[in-house]
């Protein structure tokens, strides 16, 4: 495997991101992978080297990059977790996304066309909203106990839904009080009438935080492992492997 850092040019300045690859048999298709609250970090680098593995150039960015090169998380940082988080809106994250799309234009290992996106928490609704900002690009999206999917807020983005071409998964948490199910069923009621192409699964026995393995008192082995089984599967049926 390889792996670097680089900084990608965005309207806002310069975004940090972790790019890792197989390094034979490439190019690759590429995957974005958003990184939840607690930011970009070592946990969620492994996570994106075992889905690179597979065959895959995935880049993992700093969302954050417009307040804060690196992000460390901490029992006393949660209300500046917070004001991170809530700085992001999903046409910030999408601007950021066209501006990935940009920078693999020049990279011999990332393949174009058709490409996929992970989000998980926080990122839900960003990798949601991108399949709907660029559906001839994105063929496959996937949310991990998103929030935000479903809501009153104007840039909610099942809102723009019925744009969306690619095939959409959203993996959800039998207890999550960040994505109740209210909340998951609005999404699907709203999904099926727009006729997209999507599957909500829900998790038995989890909470909000199950696939990370970090995630003390969270982290759910069985549910995680299975996470990675659909993600693997959405990925080589929509992404040409």
């Amino acid at each position: 495997m390889l792996e670097r850092e680089v900084d990608i040019p965005t309207r806002d300045g310069q975004m940090n991101t972790f790019i890792t690859h197989p390094e034979e048999g490439g190019p690759f298709p590429v995957v974005l992978f958003f990184m939840d609250a607690p930011g970009k970090r070592e946990e969620l680098h492994d996570m994106a080297r075992r889905l690179a593995t597979v065959g895959y150039c995935v880049l993992l960015p700093n969302l954050y990059y417009r307040r804060v090169r690196e992000f460390v998380m901490a029992p006393n940082k949660r209300e500046e977790m917070a004001a991170h988080m809530n700085s992001l809106t999903n046409q910030m994250v999408c601007e950021d996304t066209e501006s990935m799309f940009e920078f693999i234009e020049g990279e011999d290992a990332a393949r174009g066309g058709a490409t996929g996106c992970v989000g998980y928490c926080m990122s839900g609704p960003f990798g949601f909203a991108a399949a709907a900002a660029f559906p001839d690009r994105v063929a496959a999206a996937a949310s991990l106990h998103g929030v935000r999917l479903c809501t009153d807020a104007h840039d909610s983005p099942h809102l723009d839904a019925d744009k969306i071409k690619a095939e959409l998964y959203f993996g959800c948490a039998e207890t999550d009080e960040w994505a109740p199910r209210e909340m998951v069923d609005a999404l699907g009621a709203h999904l099926e009438s727009v006729g997209a192409n999507h599957r909500i699964e829900w998790f038995p026995e989890t909470e909000h935080g199950f696939v990370f393995p970090l995630r003390e008192g969270k982290y759910h082995k069985a549910a995680a492992e299975r996470h990675w089984e659909r993600l693997f599967a959405l990925f080589a049926r929509n992404l040409s492997l």
